[in-house]
Formats: structure tokens, sequence, C-alpha cells
């Protein structure tokens, strides 16, 4: 029997999706595979077995509120009847649960950072403005307080990792895995020019900006492709009635590769705010998977987003505020086919030999040998 079978790992979470592509297809598919007894706690419909992960429920919440509060609490009772040897949880409103099952059971915890939260609160649209600046604050004390506590913290890229000032805190990347885009043949309209975007769909992300572009555009035989969700209905609307765009919604996870595969460049435009300006890249999904199938990137020209991009020489950084500016670059690829496709084999060439999950997973498998090894 495999030693690691004797060890029982929940992940827990009560924001993200059940199919969270970091969470299940990156870190439990990993743990699965190399024999740990893997549990999930998320929303979801119902339990149940999916390959070597067990599925444990949690309603989805009908707000905010539900969520933060009633959500926790199942999460936390669900947790402690579960009797793991490591709990690991994703996000920052579990901290407290996580914190009492350290209390009360001694058991490993690990916080695992997915985004800078305390910049993300200076954005946030369902927070009053006034009220941001301290809930911010009380965000970043909360978090560098209770982390003292967890036997880990891992954050998602270096910009997160430096504000933890602790011995035991490791960045794992959202690098896709090498299997996201393997065997993929890419079958491009040659008449008509495909831009895509995948992610989360929010003003701050720069979908507005996007769209804007597209009426500067002199080439018509431009489509413009978007995947992924928003519940902004004013967004919703503009993706839904603007000639030119075609808006799909969520996709599985192990179809998108196969839609950026008939796309020409893909679109990474997030606006300047505290959360995204001194981003470095580690924990941009879309990134690296635009890069895995050879897509050329048009990119935010943040200062770590810039270096990352023209080191690579996949890509081409522009003022992400500035439509016009967007634009000139889409047309750019368009009259320069083959820095297109040179671009694209940098992009390719750079995933296979070092931004990919298989680097990453390496580093999370240390983690929980090391902590088990402490018991």
């Amino acid at each position: 029997m495999n030693n690691k079978e004797k060890y029982k790992v929940v992940h827990i979470t009560s924001a993200h999706r059940a199919f969270d592509d970091r969470i299940f297809h990156k870190e439990l598919k990993t743990l699965a595979n190399a024999g740990y007894k893997v549990t999930l706690i998320a929303p979801h419909d119902k339990k149940e077995a999916i390959g070597n992960i067990e599925m444990v429920p949690i309603p989805k919440a009908r707000n905010r509120f539900e969520r933060m509060a009633i959500s926790t609490l199942r999460a936390l009772y669900l947790a402690l009847k579960e009797k793991a040897d490591i709990y690991h949880f994703h996000d920052p409103e579990l901290i407290p649960a996580a914190f009492i099952i350290k209390l009360l059971t001694g058991r490993k915890v690990v916080y695992d950072v997915h985004e800078d939260y305390k910049q993300k609160m200076l954005s946030y649209e369902w927070i009053n403005k006034r009220y941001r600046k301290f809930v911010s604050i009380i965000l970043d004390m909360l978090e560098k307080k209770f982390s003292t506590y967890f036997d880990y913290v891992i954050t998602a890229d270096s910009y997160v990792q430096s504000r933890f000032r602790r011995r035991k805190v490791e960045i794992i990347a959202n690098y896709p895995p090498l299997s996201f885009s393997a065997g993929l043949e890419c079958t491009r309209n040659n008449t008509t020019f495909k831009l895509i975007y995948v992610g989360g769909i929010s003003e701050d992300r720069g979908i507005v900006m996007i769209i804007e572009s597209l009426k500067y555009l002199k080439n018509k035989n431009i489509n413009f492709e978007v995947f992924g969700n928003t519940d902004n209905p004013m967004l919703l609307n503009l993706l839904n009635n603007t000639e030119k765009v075609k808006y799909f919604g969520v996709v599985p996870w192990q179809e998108v590769s196969k839609h950026l595969a008939n796309a020409d460049v893909g679109l990474v435009l997030l606006q300047p705010v505290p959360a995204y300006f001194y981003c470095p890249g580690e924990n941009i999904v879309k990134l690296f998977e635009y890069m895995s199938v050879g897509l050329p990137i048009i990119i935010s020209n943040f200062p770590k987003l810039k270096k990352l991009i023209l080191d690579i020489g996949c890509g081409i950084p522009v003022d992400p505020t500035n439509p016009e500016e967007i634009a000139k670059a889409i047309e750019y690829l368009i009259e320069h086919p083959e820095e297109v496709k040179q671009m694209g084999e940098n992009g390719r060439k750079a995933v296979l030999e070092k931004y990919n999950w298989e680097h990453e997973e390496k580093k999370l498998l240390r983690i929980y040998d090391e902590l088990l090894n402490e018991n």
C-alpha cells in the first residue's frame, strides 16, 4: 500500500466553484494521484466521488452574506467531521474557521492565498466606497495575525508572498498542466481574425476597454469571443448586444483549450486598480493557458507584466485604458503574421519548459511531505 494512503487531506472553499481549475483540476488531482485520501468541501449539488476525490457539498449561497456567514459555519462543521491530517483552505472568509480547526484538532492547516485580497477590497463594488480602505486594513491584519498559527501559507504569486513575513510560505503559481493543450491541433480560420478572452468578466479586468477598442479597428473581419461569468447586467447587455462579440458564458475547464486553439490572439487587459498594477503574472491563469496553445498575447503594460511578456517574446504590452492603442496592437498582429507565429511559438516553448503545473506540483507534494513528517 502506498504510504500516503493512510493520510487524509481536506480542501475547503465556500467562495470558489467545486471544479475550480486551481483547486480541483490541479491541487486535488495531484494529491489524489500521489495516493492521498482527498476530500473537497465546496458549493456543490450532491455528495459523490469523482474519480478518487470525495465531494462533500455545502449548498450554494444565494448572496454574499449567506456565503460568508452560513456557508462558513457549514464548512467548519463538515470539516471537523472529516478528522483529516491536513486541512487546506482557500478563502479569506474561512480564516476564523481554519483557526478554530487548528485550535480544536491540532492538525496541520494550510492557507492557500489565490489573490491579493487586501488590494482587491479596494476595488469591490459591493463594498461601500467609504468603507473599502477600512475593510482592506482589517483583512490585512486578519491574514497576517492568524497566518502565524497556520502551518503553511501558499500564495499564487511573489507579490502576495512578500506580504507574509514568516518562515513557511511558498509560491505555487497557477500554471496550466501540460495535458491542457497536449495533442491539440490549431484550426484557425484564415479569413476571420479571432480575439479571445477567458476568465472572470468585470470592468477592472478590461472587458469594456476591449469592446471599446473594436470601434477603432480598420479590419472588419474580426470576431471577439468571450468565455466566463459575470452577474453585472450592464456587462451582460454589452456582451450580448455588441456587433462582432460572441459571448459563450462558462464552459467546462477541459474544453477551454479547444476554443483557444481556434483563436488568433489572447487578451489580458487588466485595469490599473490596486489589485492588479503590481501583479507579477504567476496567478493569471489565462495568460499561461493562452501561451500553452501558442497564442500571442496583448497585455496590460504594468511593469512586471511588461517585463515578463517581453522577456519571453510572446506578445505586445499596451496601455489597457486606451482603446485606440489596444486596437493598434490588434491591427499590428493582423498585418504581421510571421511575428504572430513566432510569438506563439515562444510562449508555448516557455510553458513546456518552465510555466507548467508539473513544475509547481512538486512544491505542493514537498510541502505535504514536510508537514506530515513533522507529526
